[in-house]
């Protein structure tokens, strides 16, 4: 069994059971970025050294594999590329389904030789750690965590079902306190009161897109284009950016104009204009339907949407598009009706309609439904 160590509480933890319950433990750290500080500190090292520290009390194998490469091609490309879109990507869920549960996963089922592998996340498999299961023809559900404010399957949505028959949540069945008592039990007291990481690996920094240190560093990969804010009630502009890249939707514009607070209503990448509105419940900030990109199924598509026999079939689900937001009603249909306002979208892709209105739906973002 190998599982992913990072050093922190979650992983220790998962590792620490897994060992209790009789499975043979191997630790691998995965290293994603080399980025290192203006005084040549990697944090990646100090979470390598500490991840090795674990695996050596708990007295189970340690290994390291470098996918620096993959992260920068298939996730931080893509993710700039995407801002230069205008769009607000996600590397957190890009890093979970091309990163960790595929190349991850493919190391230690490969290269290694081990029959699973198991993570820190708040999750849980359908299979349980009925491994034997994964044998037979019955696909894995991911399931939330027991610990409902830390579930993190959200970031997990995108996750391929060959990799989730094969994959333990160990920590999932439990909440964040019972895990940190586990940990101060075995004698991890110091990992269990450490400070989590926060905000995107390679910013180094608890930062959010759209924020100051975010878009510090996002015009280091993307270049930085000067633009009108354009008030989307009268069409004047109202002030000037220096980039799409660094705005998102929903964000407060530091305009300075009035003494007037302005949000991000839009973005158009081809004319770099931003609209703003000067209400941060501006009617403009709020969608009660959307369209996606063609959806991941983990397990399998809905009753409702298996068959297109129909012009336009529909299943009631609920969703969130940020992993913190609360679960909300909509019916998911496909675009097929070619009489429809839809007739032009990938009759691949979904449309949503939202029981209540929503803010900020940004475009880039992914959303998990069930």
């Amino acid at each position: 069994m190998v599982v992913g160590m990072s050093g922190g509480v979650d992983s220790t933890v998962a590792a620490l059971l897994l060992r209790q319950r009789g499975f043979e433990v191997v630790g691998v750290f995965m290293r994603n970025w080399d980025g290192r500080d203006e005084t040549g500190f990697c944090s990646a090292d100090k979470e390598c050294e500490e991840a090795e520290r674990v695996a050596s009390r708990l007295g189970i194998q340690f290994h390291t594999v470098d996918l620096v490469k993959q992260y920068w091609t298939e996730v931080f490309q893509e993710m700039v590329e995407g801002y230069k879109l205008g769009l607000t990507p996600n590397p957190d869920v890009l890093c979970n389904s091309k990163v960790k549960f595929t190349h991850f996963f493919n190391h230690a089922i490969n290269d290694i030789g081990c029959d699973a592998i198991a993570t820190g996340h708040y999750a849980r498999n359908s299979f349980g750690e009925d491994l034997e299961r994964s044998e037979e023809m019955v696909r894995a559900c991911l399931l939330k965590s027991v610990d409902r404010t830390k579930d993190q399957t959200f970031f997990l949505s995108q996750m391929p079902q060959k990799a989730l028959r094969k994959t333990l949540f160990p920590v999932g069945e439990l909440t964040k306190p019972v895990v940190k008592e586990i940990a101060r039990q075995a004698g991890f007291g110091e990992i269990a009161d450490k400070k989590e990481s926060m905000g995107i690996c390679f910013v180094g920094k608890k930062v959010a897109p759209g924020g100051r240190g975010f878009q510090e560093f996002i015009s280091q990969y993307v270049d930085d284009r000067e633009g009108r804010f354009l008030d989307t009630d009268t069409g004047l502009e109202v002030g000037r950016h220096t980039g799409v890249h660094q705005w998102t939707i929903g964000q407060r514009c530091k305009i300075n104009r009035d003494d007037e607070a302005y949000f991000v209503s839009s973005k158009d990448a081809k004319t770099n204009d931003i609209m703003v509105v000067r209400d941060s419940h501006h009617p403009a900030l709020y969608t009660e339907t959307f369209y996606t990109g063609p959806p991941h199924w983990i397990a399998a598509p809905p009753d409702g949407l298996r068959s297109r026999s129909i012009s336009r079939m529909q299943v009631e689900a609920e969703f969130r598009f940020q992993n913190q937001a609360p679960l909300t009603k909509c019916v998911l249909s496909f675009g097929m009706k070619s009489t429809s306002n839809w007739e032009s979208l990938d009759p691949e892709c979904l449309v949503v309609s939202v029981a209540e209105p929503l803010r900020a739906v940004t475009p880039g973002q992914f959303a998990r439904s069930e």
